[in-house]
């Protein structure tokens, strides 16, 4: 049991350490912070819009749209990098594993073009 809680002290240690490390930087972020900012500052930026004063409004469909294709090729990429790096390890099971995997993205990927995700007006 000892020996179990020596091996276990180092990760005790590093969480306790993280954790008061981000309770003094919040601390300090409270009593630091200015409470007067500039109106600019608080304006939106670039090509962001101005708050309204309902949270509950709806969205165009065009803005999920987008989402969904960001998660496509978002989990295209997180999926294939690992699967190119061990492919010449791999079986004839794992090669065509992830080949129906990116044919399910290459559907969704057909679904946002049909419902014209890819033209912004």
């Amino acid at each position: 049991m000892e020996e179990m809680l020596r091996e276990y002290l180092p990760i005790l240690v590093f969480l306790a350490v993280a954790v008061a490390l981000g309770l003094v930087l919040i601390l300090a972020a409270v009593v630091l912070a200015v409470s007067n900012p500039d109106p600019e500052k608080v304006s939106a930026y670039e090509c962001g819009f101005n708050a309204f004063d309902d949270a509950r409004m709806k969205f165009d469909v065009r803005f999920y749209l987008v989402a969904i294709l960001f998660i496509i090729f978002d989990l295209e990429i997180a999926f294939l990098f690992p699967w190119a790096v061990a492919l010449k390890d791999m079986s004839l099971v794992g090669f065509w594993s992830m080949i129906v995997f990116l044919g399910v993205l290459t559907i969704g990927f057909a679904y946002e073009w049909k419902k014209g995700a890819l033209e912004w007006e």
